[in-house]
């Protein structure tokens, strides 16, 4: 059971919501946040926290959020469990953005009137940081600065309800499989809305099971988390422009480009050469029209692999407040989910 009363600070970073839970009101054990995430994914009291907060009446199928918990080590600000509909994420940038806006709001790291502070985050996928600028006092702009990032596998060839497909998997802090919609007559708009989560859960389920969704070195971070289709936009810059959606979980659709997804899409793209250190971004925009902005920050090795680090580049902003009240002769407790 949770308790009676449960805080929360809300923000919406590129129209995908954040719900903060500063002091959840449920044990959360574990040594690191990775270990955390794994007993949660069986905790009864976690499960019913985040149920209740993401389910309707109080939340919605595409409500997301983060319990707040302590660090791995003094090298951490914070740490962060991630949740959505259907349970707890490995890595998400966008709720990161949100963090280190909110963490600097909370004053529980001091940042200047005008220059930047970074906001350390341990995650489930790992370290990461939220580098937030300000000017005048004010936050303007965050970048998610993620664990290194690279391409699984290529060529991919599925039978899906469109016919036959070609899937790229990629690894952005969670497993991504990536697909041009075009190629399946889509383009990533909301008329088409209803087609894409459609495909976006078949892919993910026909992958979900197979050696491309094996991480390399950690099971915890195995599975396909998400489906990213994507569109080539034109571009007069010399950068790489594309709008996407990225229908994760079961069905659940981000109304942001999806901070961890478009670091998948960067590992992709610089594995190709069309994105590098110093060089072309990526302009990435969603289905609702907000836009990230991610750049290779350096190249590296992970897992026996090539790999970059990306750096994703956006904004939160505060949208409220709450305590939730738990009356006990409410039926609806946790409450319900419709898709």
């Amino acid at each position: 059971m949770v308790s009676d009363q449960v805080r929360t600070v809300d923000y919406h970073t590129a129209g995908e919501p954040f719900r903060i839970v500063p002091e959840p009101p449920v044990a959360l054990p574990g040594v690191t946040v990775a270990d955390r995430r794994i007993q949660a994914l069986s905790s009864v009291s976690a499960r019913s926290l985040r149920e209740l907060l993401c389910f309707e009446p109080r939340g919605h199928a595409d409500m997301y959020g983060g319990f707040v918990v302590p660090a791995d080590d003094d090298g951490a600000h914070l740490g962060v469990l991630f949740w959505h509909k259907d349970g707890f994420s490995t890595a998400c940038g966008h709720g990161t953005i949100a963090l280190g806006v909110w963490a600097v709001d909370a004053q529980l790291v001091q940042a200047p009137t005008h220059g930047s502070v970074d906001v350390v985050i341990d995650v489930p996928s790992g370290r990461v940081t939220a580098r937030v600028h300000r000017n005048n006092g004010r936050t303007v702009a965050v970048d998610f600065v993620n664990v290194p990032s690279y391409v699984i596998a290529r060529n991919i060839a599925l039978s899906t309800s469109r016919g036959e497909v070609t899937v790229t998997v990629s690894y952005g802090g969670a497993l991504y499989a990536n697909i041009d919609a075009t190629s399946v007559g889509l383009t990533v708009d909301p008329s088409h809305y209803g087609d894409l989560i459609a495909l976006g859960r078949e892919i993910k389920w026909a992958l979900n099971d197979s050696e491309h969704a094996v991480h390399p070195s950690d099971p915890r971070l195995s599975g396909i988390y998400g489906t990213i289709l994507y569109q080539e936009l034109d571009s007069t810059d010399g950068h790489v422009h594309q709008r996407n959606v990225t229908v994760f979980a079961d069905g659940e659709v981000d109304r942001s480009p999806c901070g961890s997804g478009t670091c998948a899409r960067l590992a992709v793209l610089a594995d190709e050469g069309r994105v590098a250190v110093n060089g072309p971004e990526l302009r990435h925009e969603s289905i609702v029209g907000t836009r990230f902005t991610g750049t290779i920050v350096a190249t590296t090795t992970a897992d026996g692999r090539p790999a970059v680090v990306p750096q994703v580049t956006g904004m939160a902003y505060r949208t409220g407040e709450h305590t939730f009240i738990v009356d006990p002769a409410d039926p609806l407790v946790p409450g319900f989910v419709l898709r």
